[in-house]
């Protein structure tokens, strides 16, 4: 499409000037009309986030986003671009997008009345109308609104109240955008009340001369909730002006958060090795974070990111690619014990309560890891422990591994054997050493499914982590590489004798 160059080309187009935020609306019409996600990246927030901020942007509404870390509350805001015009006219040269049929500054009003019609025209992207600033206790008015240039009205000889001399601020500079402040509780109170006047009124001052210029900017922001952050807060008068709040939230379903950590991680790697990550393998990487969420260690206030699966699952990957190069196999499968070694993913990523503190982070990371492989257990398992059948089962009595699907299994381990597995070890000796476990092979096969002989060595293990996690198997780990699963009872007994 070939597009106006001058004022007069454009009006002879039949072109019409709309605020922003009717532009906005406009086009949140014509997408709801037309069907299809409105936010494709965004996964879970279709029944719950979704629809508050398409009723903002329809009621034409200043809004915040609240809500913890890692809730993609920057993503949702730069997303916000998408419902602009892909292109919009502007006088060339104006320094505030300024609309050629509504000419704002001194500079556009003056290149209307020396060309007239013959006005150049410049079209600007919606990309360009998109900017943000991360609020800190550093950033000023003259950041954000502009300041008087006393340098520039020396060299110009005006006063100080003509707008010529005006150095403008981001805000000005998005005119006919979208504005965003992210984190806005951390900016200084005194800033926020700078703010006001653009919210109700959509006007700015300098400095009290009376230099008046309305603008026509959409403002949104983010925030955590005020009981997490203790840097600083919202005033009332803000909060008042900011029309609609919408509250964020982590994925409300495991199958969300496995969606979210496979789009967002980097997992398909250039080093001539295939990884695979079977799929219980993903949904015990996301099970990690639900129990985190939920741990007394962390605290709930702070949140825990969706950041933490993600940077899990790439460490996962990256040390069976680490395997794959010392053993030279093309075609490499993550192990549960890859886990052990991508810990660092966890313990950085939480915020730990007193309890956890004392614990340290390392061993709260462990404990997650643990915990995540339980709970997967329990959802894909039978339970490990029955009722007794006989007459002490009234007293309440239980037996482990009464199910018959684990007694060949803890049979075996009660006749002396052990298994010894190791991230290092090749797929080869890896589902040899766990095939010779009695009864190991079937009972994975039935739960999780895997899809073929390398996934199936996976699963056998992920059985018998899941047994030790419940107390039936022992675990030993020797020179940090080297895991040995024996029977409960013997690993007693042998160290009472050891004593």
């Amino acid at each position: 499409m070939i597009r106006p160059r001058t004022l007069a080309e454009l009006k002879a187009s039949g072109y019409r000037s709309r605020t922003v935020k009717d532009e906005m609306r406009e086009n949140v019409l014509r997408r709801l009309r037309e069907g299809g996600p409105l936010f494709p990246t965004i996964v879970g927030y279709e029944h719950t986030v979704e629809p508050q901020i398409v009723n903002a942007l329809l009621s034409r509404h200043d809004f915040i986003l609240l809500g913890l870390r890692g809730q993609a509350k920057t993503r949702l805001l730069r997303s916000l671009a998408q419902f602009l015009d892909e292109w919009i006219p502007e006088v060339d040269g104006c320094p505030l997008h300024s609309d050629p049929l509504r000419p704002l500054t001194h500079h556009a009003r003056q290149q209307v009345e020396v060309h007239g019609d013959a006005t150049p025209i410049r079209w600007i992207h919606r990309d360009e109308r998109y900017q943000e600033k991360l609020a800190t206790p550093d950033v000023t008015i003259a950041d954000l609104i502009g300041d008087i240039d006393p340098i520039k009205a020396a060299a110009m000889r005006l006063e100080y109240s003509d707008e010529r001399v005006i150095h403008y601020g981001i805000i000005p500079r998005t005119n006919r955008g979208i504005f965003a402040v992210n984190e806005l509780p951390d900016l200084q109170p005194r800033i926020q009340v700078g703010l006001l006047n653009l919210l109700e009124e959509k006007d700015f001052q300098i400095r009290g001369f009376p230099v008046r210029i309305p603008l026509d900017v959409a403002m949104v922001f983010s925030a955590n909730p005020e009981d997490y952050t203790n840097r600083g807060n919202i005033i009332t008068p803000l909060r008042d002006r900011i029309n609609s709040q919408i509250v964020t939230h982590y994925p409300m379903s495991r199958e969300h958060g496995v969606a979210i950590t496979e789009q967002e991680s980097w997992t398909t790697r250039d080093a001539g090795i295939e990884v695979r990550v079977p799929r219980f393998m993903r949904e015990l990487i996301e099970e990690v974070a639900i129990q985190a969420r939920k741990s007394e260690y962390v605290d709930q206030n702070s949140g825990v990111s969706a950041r933490l699966p993600i940077a899990l699952i790439e460490n996962v990957v990256s040390n069976a690619e680490r395997r794959g190069l010392r053993t030279g196999e093309k075609r490499v499968t993550v192990r549960v014990c890859d886990l052990a070694h991508a810990v660092s993913g966890v313990s950085g990523k939480v915020e730990l309560v007193l309890e956890g503190e004392q614990e340290g982070a390392m061993n709260v990371a462990r404990a997650l890891l643990g915990r995540g492989v339980k709970a997967l257990f329990a959802q894909r398992f039978p339970d490990a422990y029955k009722p007794r059948k006989n007459r002490r089962a009234a007293e309440g009595e239980t037996e482990p591994l009464a199910s018959s699907e684990y007694r060949p299994i803890l049979e075996w381990f009660s006749s002396g054997n052990h298994v010894e597995i190791s991230d290092d070890m090749p797929h080869v000796e890896f589902l040899k050493q766990l095939s010779t476990v009695k009864g190991l092979p079937q009972l994975a096969e039935k739960h999780l499914e895997p899809g073929d002989a390398e996934e199936a060595a996976v699963a056998m293990e992920l059985v018998l982590e899941g047994l030790h996690q419940n107390s039936i198997l022992s675990r030993e780990r020797t020179d940090g590489a080297v895991t040995s699963y024996k029977d409960m009872l013997k690993s007693m007994l042998s160290g009472l004798g050891d004593d």
